[in-house]
């Protein structure tokens, strides 16, 4: 039988593996609920595991049966697991169990597809000409659980460092059902968030003149800002900034002391990420000494962005169209501005980062509630796929 039809053979094994940790979600990077499912699901396959030191991580070791001593090679796998912070509305029997967290992204569909593979190319062992790392990781959304994987070696884990590395995401939304998704170069966007305080000096809402009102002052930088993006980036490179947060004020009668925003900022490339930091500084230290005030303005840097290899990301694609054909692959010409940080191992070693649709049937892509919505469904029916592809990644990578 193929890769695909054993991997369908354990589907429900996987749906029932998914569910629960739908059922029982966690949030940043401390998952032990997660790990112990996980490391349960590995331990009949006897791979050489090891967990991680500041976060609850998993990282597995096959040994190929034909490997090379002398030559020794690796890749790559990795599944995000960890959940968010949304009060789940979805209806699925399913459902969350825990008040406030749900698994809202997917990272659970990810988590038993790379169980699956595992299965899979343990299954295969005795094909393989080299070793594969899977790579299970908590605190994608947020906490930089990739970075912090990289640091404590996750890709030297085999022995020598992997030579690729491949991700998968699934969508719930955009996409028709079944598709998966490729993009050499920039995927996702690079983040970073700004905090911007002003200050001014307080006084009675009556007499602005006596005071130094720190909140037109605010305003004026969040419009100042916007029309820097048009003028000093190109369009052909672009950049996003929004502010989701202003705060000032207590009463309507009170000008405050002080006003804050808060903005995230999202690039394509390393130039245009440094840039952006430089003019939102720019802009709202100017603004604010114009108006005879002052502004401290703070950035949190985030995630990278995530690029993808071309050659890396070529074979992706044909690896998925010789499992599932070409009317399963589509090529996105244009990247997502949300950011991942499987960038941080795309900064070490080529790879590529996958899509895969599980808009359930009968959903209308075009409408359907995406990623991180309370009312986010993803189709179960995938998971199987995706178990496949990941298998499939490794095992052509290794003998090609």
């Amino acid at each position: 039988m193929g890769l695909v039809d054993d991997a369908h053979d354990i589907h429900d094994e996987l749906v029932d593996f998914r569910r629960d940790l739908h059922r029982h979600p966690e949030i940043g990077l401390d998952l032990p609920r997660t790990q112990e499912r996980v490391l349960a699901a590995l331990e009949p396959l006897g791979l050489e595991v090891s967990t991680g030191e500041r976060l609850t991580s998993v990282t597995a070791v096959l040994r190929g049966g034909r490997r090379d001593a002398a030559t020794p090679r690796a890749v790559l796998l990795r599944a995000d697991m960890d959940a968010l912070p949304v009060q789940e509305l979805t209806g699925v029997d399913y459902s969350s169990q825990i008040d406030g967290v749900m698994h809202a992204c997917g990272h659970d569909l990810h988590t038993a597809m790379l169980v699956g593979a595992a299965k899979l190319l343990h299954a295969r062992r005795d094909e393989l000409p080299g070793d594969v790392v899977f790579m299970f990781q908590p605190g994608e959304e947020g906490f930089h659980g990739g970075e912090i994987m990289v640091e404590e070696g996750v890709l030297d884990a085999a022995g020598p460092r992997v030579e690729a590395a491949y991700g998968m995401h699934v969508f719930a939304a955009n996409d028709p059902g079944g598709v998966f998704i490729t993009k050499p170069g920039p995927m996702l966007a690079a983040v970073d968030e700004a905090v911007i305080t002003v200050h001014g000096r307080g006084g009675h809402g009556s007499a602005p003149v006596h005071a130094l009102d720190p909140v037109p002052i605010a305003a004026e930088i969040i419009l100042a800002t916007n029309v820097a993006l048009t003028r000093q980036f190109s369009v052909f490179d672009p950049v996003v900034v929004t502010f989701g947060v202003m705060r000032a004020g207590t009463k309507s009668n009170i000008i405050p002391d002080d006003a804050r925003l808060e903005a995230t900022m999202r690039s394509f490339s390393d130039e245009h990420r440094a840039r952006l930091r430089e003019v939102i500084e720019r802009v709202a230290t100017g603004v604010a000494q114009a108006h005879g005030a002052t502004a401290e303005v703070l950035i949190d840097v985030g995630y990278p962005v995530t690029v993808n290899e071309d050659g890396e990301t070529e074979f992706a694609a044909s690896v998925a169209r010789e499992l599932f054909g070409d009317d399963r692959h589509v090529r996105w010409v244009d990247p997502l501005s949300g950011a991942e940080d499987f960038s941080y191992v795309l900064e070490q070693v080529p790879g590529s980062f996958v899509g895969l649709s599980a808009v359930p049937p009968g959903v209308d892509p075009a409408t359907a509630d995406t990623n991180h919505s309370p009312r986010a469904t993803f189709d179960d029916s995938v998971l199987a796929d995706g178990a496949a592809l990941y298998a499939g990644l490794a095992l052509s990578r290794l003998t090609r």
